[in-house]
């Protein structure tokens, strides 16, 4: 941006928001929504999880005039956590709304805040190398949000986020065009969360969208609450493990449908999934980290009766808890639709010779590493990560290309489906000669 048009951006935004009483709504607001709705969920203090509806669209953004230049830093992007190519990374975008151009500081601070609360989770804490984290700056005209600290208070943003949406105090809604806008300015956007400046309790759920980014669903949380953090767990069971809500509503009857497709939920008793060898059968009887043992427990998927469930209160049923083992089998399964546990620098395919030096990545603890040349295993290179390839030994003429091959395999004891298993692998080849 030229300087006088950055000063221009800057004082224009400085007179509106002198010119603005806090919650009224300033001289470019864009009152009025209807339209579209979709469901999402509500996450009570408790930990209590229900459905709500909320527009698509947001009566509180502030729309920008026509012909007005972007305000310096709008739609910047921060690499929090950067430990790799995005192809090979599972890409988390962080937005923040509510924050000011000079609060964008602060909205890295709380996105920092909110990975760090998501990761203190399991499997995340393990799988945390598989992640980049993105920070987009959306520079709001007023700082806060729409509903806080009470229902009379407006404030027009980034996003438009507000509380009290569908009339849920708790319910913190933002306009989904806005987001979308915002996180196509990230390398990659595989997952979407929200933080908005607020301290008080809310966020919300929405794992109906399907965004041509490539991200399912986005989160929204209050980046100044110490709590709202789990809201963005259980959201990812749902856009990353692809798990069902676990949690009833008691008019809601008897399930009567086929067998759910999500691993968390089965129309089959502990006896009959046993016999069968599905869904959960391989946890049946082990001892879950969110509490008690796996088995099947009656109600799931907002239905009270004809639904099991995997245990009795997982994240999927109530905030606070972990993923129950299924859960996390899941989970993992969903990290590595997006990551690979194989890594390097030094492109696939690349023609290398003995002189070179060739190392490789492994983002997840624990993984093996195997090296093959030309199809065979070399045993005493195992688990080595650097290499100088001369250490090879060619033999046979210069030019002749030798194929050399690195294969990982994460072994861990969280995934028990064999289909599963084979997805925990990943290589990579080079063509080396003398």
């Amino acid at each position: 941006m030229h300087r006088t048009a950055a000063r221009t951006a800057t004082a224009l935004l400085a007179a509106v928001l002198a010119g603005t009483a806090l919650g009224a709504a300033p001289a470019w607001g864009n009152p009025g929504s209807g339209g579209p709705t979709r469901p999402v969920e509500v996450f009570a203090e408790d930990g209590g999880i229900s459905r709500a509806q909320a527009p698509a669209a947001s009566p509180y953004v502030a729309a920008r005039p026509q012909g007005v230049a972007p305000v310096r830093g709008d739609g910047e992007v921060t690499a929090l956590v950067h430990n790799g190519d995005p192809a090979a990374k599972l890409d988390v975008v962080v937005i923040g709304d509510g924050y000011t151009a000079q609060e964008q500081q602060k909205f890295r601070s709380d996105a920092a805040a909110k990975w760090s609360e998501l990761t203190a989770v399991e499997p995340y804490a393990t799988y945390r190398g598989l992640f980049n984290v993105w920070a987009v700056s959306a520079v709001s005209p007023e700082s806060g949000v729409t509903g806080d600290p009470d229902q009379a208070t407006v404030r027009h943003t980034a996003l438009g986020s507000y509380f009290w949406c569908d009339g849920v105090e708790r319910l913190l809604c933002v306009d989904e065009k806005a987001v979308e806008a915002y996180a196509a300015k990230a390398p990659q956007a595989d997952l979407v969360l929200v933080v908005a400046n607020s301290a008080k309790y809310g966020g919300a759920g929405y794992n109906d969208i399907t965004s041509p980014l490539g991200y399912e669903g986005i989160a929204t949380v209050a980046g100044g609450n110490a709590k709202s953090g789990q809201i963005a767990v259980h959201e990812t069971g749902h856009s990353l493990g692809k798990l069902a809500d676990e949690y009833t509503y008691p008019d809601q009857g008897t399930y009567q449908g086929d067998e759910p497709p999500e691993a968390n939920l089965s129309t089959l008793t502990a006896d009959r999934m046993r016999r069968q060898g599905t869904k959960w059968s391989r946890w049946l009887g082990r001892v879950s980290p969110d509490g008690g043992t796996v088995g099947s427990y009656l109600g799931g998927g907002y239905y009270p009766s004809g639904l099991y469930r995997p245990t009795e209160n997982s994240i999927m049923r109530s905030l606070g808890r972990e993923f129950n083992l299924p859960g996390r089998e899941a989970m993992i399964a969903g990290f590595y639709r997006h990551a690979t546990p194989l890594t390097s620098p030094t492109a696939q395919g690349s023609r290398l010779t003995s002189a070179d030096h060739l190392d490789v990545g492994l983002p997840v603890p624990g993984t093996r590493l195997r090296w093959y040349l030309d199809g065979r295993e070399l045993p005493r290179l195992a688990d080595r990560t650097a290499l100088d390839l001369v250490e090879l030994k060619l033999t046979g003429p210069r030019s002749r290309p030798h194929l050399l091959t690195a294969v990982a395999t994460d072994p861990t004891p969280a995934v028990a489906d064999p289909a599963l298993r084979a997805k925990l692998t990943a290589g990579l080849s080079w063509l080396v000669t003398r």
